[in-house]
């Protein structure tokens, strides 16, 4: 966390903000303190998205249906106020690094580390889609690792960004290498999209690398829709099975999160699907003080 700046706010509705989290597409995320001494991150969105005229409405829509989900593994809607001069959105503060700075601190997690990350995320994605949403943003960064599970931000707003297209004319919404091939193509995008970048995040986890390679962003989009993903480095095979069926290129061959619960649990017996004991479920989880939080951005 950094310091606000001088043209931060001090103060969002009755949220006291204390120090910048990080700035992304949509706006700037503080970390906040409720009036009763809960934290809280805080996001506001940028001025110049206020200039569409639909913003407004579509902030507003998607406010209501991201309240809507509930679940072990997601970070939950707080409060919010899209009539705000700048419109802002309240959620829980997780306090626990990103996966992708996990791996990088730390490396690949062991094949039950992954599993029960697995089990989380797949469960964040039932309550999301349950809410009639689409993530559309999956990706490590995205994956906060608390000390009893996996959380999800960022859901349900990502999606209005996306069906808008506030982020600009020919931008491609996602982010490359956690994209689905349908993402890439401009086609629909369904529940199935985010089982696509389940896959990914987890071939992250597992090996440290995107299954679909680095370099140029228009070579890594080309790999995502016609090469298969690289896998072999991912060293349990009913794992790897697992993620490539994730990966699959057709939507209709991926399997459902629920399916991918009931294909965890045999994998990993009670521990891959339990609520993980604090610290114990992964080596990269570790307590994390208010003053040295992950950046987490719209």
């Amino acid at each position: 966390m950094s310091a606000l700046e001088p043209d931060d706010p001090r103060s969002v509705g009755e949220y006291r903000l204390l120090g910048r989290l990080g700035v992304g597409g949509m706006g700037r995320v503080f970390l906040g303190r409720s009036p009763g001494g809960r934290l809280v991150a805080v996001k506001v969105v940028h001025a110049e998205l206020l200039r569409r005229p639909e913003f407004r409405d579509r902030f507003r829509r998607e406010v209501r249906a991201a309240r809507a989900v509930s679940g072990a593994f997601t970070a939950p809607v707080v409060d919010a106020d899209p009539d705000a001069p700048l419109p802002w959105l309240v959620t829980s503060y997780i306090a626990g690094p990103s996966l992708e700075q996990a791996v990088a601190e730390r490396g690949p997690f062991e094949p039950q580390a992954v599993l029960t990350l697995a089990a989380g995320l797949a469960e964040a994605l039932v309550s999301i889609h349950a809410a009639h949403l689409v993530h559309r943003d999956l990706k490590p960064s995205n994956v906060l690792l608390a000390e009893d599970g996996p959380r999800v931000i960022d859901f349900g707003i990502v999606r209005s960004v996306d069906a808008d297209s506030l982020t600009g004319t020919g931008h491609m919404a996602g982010s490359p290498g956690f994209m689905s091939p349908e993402q890439v193509n401009g086609d629909e995008v369904t529940w199935a999209s985010d089982v696509f970048c389940l896959g990914a995040v987890l071939a992250f986890a597992a090996t440290g690398a995107n299954p679909f390679g680095a370099g140029p962003t228009p070579a890594l989009l080309y790999r995502v829709v016609h090469n298969a993903p690289d896998v072999d480095a991912v060293t349990d095979p009913a794992l790897r099975s697992l993620i490539a069926d994730c990966l699959a290129k057709d939507p209709s061959r991926r399997p459902a999160p629920r399916e991918i619960l009931a294909r965890i649990g045999p994998l990993g017996g009670e521990s891959a699907t339990a609520l993980p004991h604090a610290q114990q479920w992964t080596p990269a989880v570790r307590p994390t003080r208010a003053d040295a939080v992950p950046t987490q951005v719209v």
